[in-house]
């Protein structure tokens, strides 16, 4: 059973929380704490996969939907560090102190700002085709398939705003394995996506913008292990955003899966959470 309830915070916002409470199994003892963060659109609500797979292992599963997406209200000018202090809200309000934190996608940038702006709290990162910084370094756009929505998110918010008027779904993001993830295991990921249309765009407009901006950390902060899980074949956020994101990060590994896009590579998310329970021991 998911408890969801709103999180009120002082200065009047509330976030929409899920949490899945403790569970008996094999993993019980384990006694972890997973705070997922969501991908960008979705409504924070927790998927059946990621529930399925903490519920065999034993996970407390947390997750939340970031300002303006699924009932949580407006952040205007959030940056990606601001999850942390959010993170940390949604998870006193639960009476969780430590946690490990997996996010996919868009939520994968807001999970390593937690473990940097709260190191004493989140044990491990598990990211999972996560987009890196916006950097001149490398070629950021590289290997986007339709990339006009962080081109535009480069010149802020109002510009971001103009693009979505007109913006229309590419089918070609996406690999014949991430249509099959989505018509199998990953239905409920559709889904989700569809439901948060109900919410509007503000949600991800502000994460695009937030994501084509400075973080407000850097990633050397991230002193935790990270684990970095990457579709060689994504079309969205290209290969090449998790191999500089390895240089970077001081205690980090990567997973290349070579036949994965950007949706079937949540295919990992049930080996990811082993890989963390092994580091909570």
């Amino acid at each position: 059973m998911v408890d969801a309830r709103d999180v009120r915070l002082e200065n009047g916002r509330v976030l929409r929380a899920y949490d899945t409470g403790t569970h008996s199994g094999p993993g019980a003892a384990s006694s972890l704490t997973l705070v997922w963060h969501h991908g960008s659109p979705q409504t924070g609500a927790p998927l059946e996969p990621v529930l399925a797979a903490a519920a065999a292992r034993g996970i407390r599963l947390i997750s939340y939907a970031r300002p303006s997406y699924g009932g949580s209200s407006p952040r205007p000018g959030r940056d990606v560090a601001s999850a942390a202090a959010d993170v940390a809200a949604v998870a006193d309000a639960f009476g969780v102190e430590r946690f490990a934190a997996m996010g996919a996608s868009g939520g994968a940038p807001h999970a390593l700002a937690g473990a940097a702006l709260e190191p004493r709290r989140v044990t491990a990162v598990v990211s999972i085709a996560g987009i890196a910084p916006y950097t001149e370094a490398f070629d950021w756009f590289a290997g986007m398939r339709s990339p006009g929505a962080l081109r535009a998110a480069l010149d802020g918010r109002e510009a971001r705003a103009r693009f979505a008027e007109t913006d229309e779904f590419d089918p070609e993001q996406f690999l014949p394995a991430d249509y099959a993830a989505l018509e199998g295991e990953w239905a409920s990921l559709g889904a989700d996506v569809g439901r948060s249309d109900a919410f509007g765009p503000d949600g991800l407009i502000d994460d695009d913008v937030a994501f084509a901006s400075p973080w407000g950390f850097e990633l050397e902060q991230v002193a935790a292990p990270v684990l970095l899980v990457q579709g060689e074949g994504d079309r969205v956020v290209p290969r090449t955003h998790a191999a500089w994101m390895l240089s970077r990060l001081p205690n980090a590994q990567l997973w290349m899966r070579l036949d994965d896009g950007h949706v079937s590579v949540l295919g990992t998310v049930p080996d990811a959470m082993d890989w963390l329970l092994e580091r909570a021991r």
